[in-house]
């Protein structure tokens, strides 16, 4: 079973993905912003990191660039939510090294086609 950190800082978005993922097998460890999500990477090994944009205390962008900067989780993929589908949302988190995009909402087949689809490429 795979796990999947989701950084989302909406309890009930966080709720609907969450549901979704777990319902199709994943398990799913879950945190309000950039700041929690690192304690959390500190604590648990996981295989994708699904995370908004817009958050409090740490951004979606400002913690992709921490994991990008960091050799232990430079390659862990990630894949960027946002309610916005602004073009400069995308191109910052493309240039941070986002494996993929995703604008919310997004239906259930589009989450869980991309999360398997980024979680295939990704493994080595």
């Amino acid at each position: 079973m795979k796990t999947i950190l989701l950084v989302e800082d909406s309890p009930v978005t966080q709720r609907i993905l969450s549901l979704i993922l777990e319902k199709n097998g994943f398990t799913v460890i879950s945190a309000f912003n950039g700041l929690e999500a690192l304690e959390a990477l500190d604590q648990i090994s996981v295989e994708l990191v699904l995370c908004d944009v817009g958050m409090p205390e740490m951004d979606g962008l400002t913690l992709l660039k921490r994991l990008r900067a960091d050799e232990h989780y430079k390659f862990l993929p990630v894949i960027m939510l946002t309610a916005s589908g602004q073009d400069e949302d995308r191109i910052a988190a493309r240039a941070e090294g986002a494996n993929y995009f995703l604008t919310k909402p997004s239906s259930s087949k589009e989450l869980l086609d991309t999360v398997n689809q980024v979680l295939d490429l990704c493994t080595v």
